[in-house]
This record gives C-alpha cells, structure tokens and sequence, in this order.
C-alpha cells in the first residue's frame, strides 16, 4: 500500500512546490515590474516638471509679454529639433492643412517637393508640368531666399508657407546649385498645381508597341489612376511596359504599395519596415503569377522616398532593371500624428528597408543601367542684364556656349570666353530663327536659344534614359 501511493505523493509535493515558487516568481516580478515601471513614470514626471518650471518661469518673469501658445510651439518644435530628422517636423494648423492640400487633387504654388537636409532647404524635385520646372529649378538646388527672406532660421514649412500664395503672382526664389559661386534667382509664377499623377501613352520602336506610364508622385488616387491606365495599355497589344519615376519625390506608401501588387508575386517581400526595436516586418503581394511582358523602371536623383520603395521592389522581388541616375537616399516612414487642436506632428515612426534588408538612407539606389542626360537638361536659365559679346569672359557666356552646342551650333569651345568662332555660332543661330545677324547675345536672341533647348528637352529622341530603356524592352 505504501508503495502504491509514494509515487503519486511525491509527485504531488513536487508540483505543489513548483505552483508555490511559480506563484512566489510571478509575485516577486510583478513587484520588480511595478516598482520599476513606477520608477520610469517618477522619473518621466520629473522631466516634464522641468519642463513646466521652464514655461511658468519664462511666461512670468521674461523682459517682454509672450505668448503662450507660441511658447508651447517653440517647445515642441524644440523637442523635434533635438532629434536631427529632418523628417520629423512640427505642423500648426495652417500649415498641417497646407500639407494636406499636396495629397490631394490640387494645390497653389510653384510645384516642387522640398526637403529639409543637413540644415539646407532642398529641391527633391520639381513636379513635370509645373512653374519651378519650366522656371528651370532643378533636383538638388539649395533655396537660400524668398522674396529676398532669407531662409536662415527658419523651419521647413515656414519657407513652403513663404513659397506658396495667390494664384498669378510671382515669387522670386534664390538658389545656390552645385558648382556655382553665385546665388541664381528665379522669378516663378505661383499656379494651381493639378496632381495629376499618372500619364500614359505607347512609344514606337521598330514596329514594337512599348506601353509609357509616368508616376509624378504618389498621391491618394495614384494607385486607383494607375491600375486604370494600366488596364487601358494591356487591352492593346502591347511588347513592353516602362514606368518612370523620374522626378517623383514620393508620397503615400498605401499608394505605392497597391501599385506594386500589380506587378511583385507573392515569393518574394516588396518591402521590409523595421520598428525601434530591431524587428523587421515584411510585407508580401497576393499575385502569383508576373506580367506576360517585360517590364523596366527609369528613375534619377528626383526619384526619392515611395518612388524608391517602388524601384527597389521592382528590381529585388523581380529583377526588372533600374535605368538611369542613382536615386536621392529617404528611407524614413513617417505618420503624421493629429494633436487635436488642428495642429500636427509629423513624426518617423519606422526604416524601410528593400526587398533584400537593405537600407538606402542617404545613399540612393544605384541603378542597373546607368544612363546621363544631355548637358543642357541641367544648364541653368541664362538670364542676360546686358548683352552678351565678343571677347566676354564669365560664367554667362560658358551657359550661352553649351546651349549654342547642345542646339547643334559649334561655339568653339565652352570655357566662358566669347571666341570668334562663338559669334559666329550665334550669328548662324539668328539667321535661323530670323533675328538680325549680329553675333551679339542679346535679350531677343538669349530668350529664343532658351525656348529651343526646352523643345530639345521635351523631345523623346534626345531623352537617352527614355531611349535606353526602350531599346532595352525591344530586345527582350
């Protein structure tokens, strides 16, 4: 008998003392939890105490009146501004609507992404169509004024707030671009800058049928605008499509991402996002089978943030190539976070990282086939005071040359100095375009040269990343 029930009563003391330590475990734990979560919260309302010793004492005691709410502004943005995230900015009222507003249809301004980058406010890209991009104002350019403010000291959407206004007034922006001693000023026509974010149309080559789809950015109705367009070129027969993020300086990720379930399968992420913590979520599309038709992405240093999730996707999941330039380098997600008073943080909250694990930020995205433009796709404007002549010798004369070449005149050489061989350039340029012959840049004969070199630009014959990529899906 006493055999019979040792076993099972030793086992029975076992597991009571187990269930007693367990329970004395998770006693002691919670205790330590408790104690140190109150620890982390004492600690917290210390900080914020400081905080608020700090406003009551400048809000009472300061030389001059100051507005509270300013005061608490300036503390938020304080907070932000110690981050170094250029990405993570506080937003007011006026100027949370005004974000806003580059979401949807339509917006009034010159139509340019800016960013704010190692303390300079940065040109990520000029939308197609738009007042700074026929202005001439390009990827990289660094605004230094508005309206002759400078915009030292100043945050983001302060400048943005300064750019944008009434609809058929100017604004004159001062740019400082690389390789340039001297500022520029552009003089840009504010407009209604319709977010029209999608163009489609078949290019021809040897008899091929290449479907076109531009993405300028990517908005709350790119991806819908997309899959239709998109529908529309595959009802036609069609032997390759190529999808042009050149130029787009992002966007919606929502966006980018129910247009990249068009194209990724479902044996590879399009996108992997990476918490503060170290973990990475990966996100798969639901499509098992790739387009019957190959496909190709251009791309250059405007392409920046959703356009280069888009790239990256494209190129790791499936191997479509990247043509072009390499890309700007955002690899920040950010969610804007509504405080209740209409106002806004706009806070990054995660990494992405590329189908492969990798993390672009500030490096870009090398593309598979690399391919530069022309020079005079990135000649700034020539604005002549005084008329341009023989024996000249400054950076003026230098832009004039490249334009004269990259227009299929022969200036002689394009080192700034106004040779013999240049006014001969410019006569034959006049006598072409019906102006006096006299070999004198003047206003007449600069704004015509300008007009040419912008009809050059639009012309897909001299748009070698255009060419390239379809030379490429012509011999898939």
């Amino acid at each position: 008998m006493e055999n019979k029930w040792f076993w099972p009563f030793v086992t029975a003391v076992v597991l009571l003392i187990c269930i007693l330590a367990g329970s004395w475990w998770r006693y002691e734990y919670y205790q330590d939890s408790k104690s140190s979560q109150a620890q982390e919260e004492t600690e917290e309302w210390g900080q914020f105490e400081k905080v608020h010793q700090a406003f009551d004492l400048i809000a009472d005691n300061y030389v001059e009146q100051v507005d509270k709410d300013e005061l608490t502004e300036g503390a938020i943005k304080g907070m932000l501004d110690e981050l170094k995230d250029p990405y993570s900015v506080y937003m007011d009222a006026e100027t949370t609507s005004q974000f806003q507003q580059t979401l949807d249809s339509s917006f009034q301004g010159i139509g340019a992404e800016i960013n704010y980058l190692d303390g300079k406010f940065v040109i990520v890209s000029p939308f197609k169509h738009s007042p700074a991009e026929k202005a001439g104002i390009k990827p990289g350019d660094v605004i230094i004024s508005v309206d002759q403010q400078r915009t030292e000291g100043l945050d983001l959407y302060d400048v943005v707030s300064l750019i944008r206004g009434k609809v058929g007034t100017k604004v004159e922006v001062g740019i400082m671009r690389e390789g340039n001693n001297q500022p520029i000023k552009f003089s840009v026509e504010r407009a209604e800058i319709p977010l029209e974010t999608v163009h489609r149309s078949v290019k021809k080559l040897n008899g091929q049928s290449i479907g076109y789809l531009q993405i300028t950015s990517f908005s709350e109705h790119t991806a819908e605008d997309f899959v239709k367009e998109l529908s529309s070129l595959e009802a036609s027969p069609m032997d390759g499509l190529l999808i042009d993020v050149r130029g787009n300086p992002g966007g919606l990720l929502t966006s980018v991402e129910e247009i990249l379930r068009q194209f990724i399968t479902d044996k590879k992420p399009y996108i992997q996002i990476e918490e503060r913590n170290g973990k990475k979520n990966q996100y798969f599309s639901y499509t098992d089978e790739r387009k019957p038709y190959p496909i190709a992405v251009l791309m250059n240093e405007g392409s920046a943030s959703a356009a280069e999730i888009f790239a990256a996707a494209m190129n790791e999941s499936e191997g479509y190539p990247l043509i072009g330039e390499k890309t700007f380098g955002k690899g920040t997600v950010q969610k804007p976070v509504d405080l209740g008073d209409g106002s806004t943080i706009k806070l990054t909250f995660y990494k992405w990282l590329t189908p492969n694990g990798t993390w672009i930020h500030k490096k870009g995205i090398k593309p598979t086939i690399g391919v530069s433009q022309k020079d005079y796709y990135s000649l700034e404007p020539l604005t002549v005071e005084q008329s341009l002549e023989k024996d000249m010798n400054n950076k003026q004369v230098m832009i004039l040359q490249k334009m004269l070449e990259g227009a299929g005149y022969e200036p002689g050489r394009t080192d700034g100095y106004y040779s013999g061989k240049t006014v001969k350039a410019v006569e034959a340029f006049q006598r072409m375009h019906n102006i006096r012959a006299t070999g004198i840049a003047d206003k007449s004969t600069v704004s015509s040269l300008q007009e040419e070199i912008k009809k050059l630009v639009n012309e897909d014959k001299n748009d070698l990343q255009l060419q390239a990529g379809l030379r490429w899906l012509e011999q898939q």
